[in-house]
């Protein structure tokens, strides 16, 4: 799928909010700038969010839910996180109890969620994303293109 605009991230994050539950993950690959908070914004501020969703970059965590949400959300950016067991400190995997996750960076904690929704996003030479899934079984019938 290609990403023409930030519009079009947006909306892609918008069309997830329709498919996410508890227990989801969803992570996010790519280079800086790619575009993954803006895929995460579209997905906060159509599940609710007024205002925009900052970047959890220096917070790690960012943590979401009702009455502004529908459903609770952590977005999550691992870039700064050096070492996996840090992850143990977050309590991410009791938050998929009643929760989703949005994970930007994942690959710095690598196969910790295999029934992620895995997309990656690549910038083209014309400014466009090209965007990659990795669907699992747990969104087979959910995730189409």
């Amino acid at each position: 799928m290609i990403l023409r605009s930030l519009a079009d991230s947006l909306a892609l994050g918008a069309r997830l909010a329709d498919l996410v539950g508890p227990g989801d993950v969803i992570t996010l690959s790519g280079p800086l700038g790619a575009g993954k908070t803006s895929v995460a914004r579209g997905l906060l501020g159509a599940l609710g969010l007024v205002g925009e969703a900052p970047s959890p970059s220096y917070a790690i965590v960012q943590p979401y839910g009702p009455p502004e949400l529908r459903l609770p959300v952590l977005h999550v950016d691992l870039y700064r996180i050096e070492d996996v067991a840090e992850l143990e400190e977050l309590g991410l995997d009791e938050a998929l109890d009643d929760s989703a996750l949005l994970i930007e960076w994942p690959e710095r904690a690598p196969g910790r969620w295999p029934q992620a929704l895995a997309l990656s996003l690549a910038v083209l030479p014309d400014g466009a994303r090209r965007l990659t899934a990795h669907v699992p079984s747990a969104w087979e019938g959910r995730w189409q293109t």
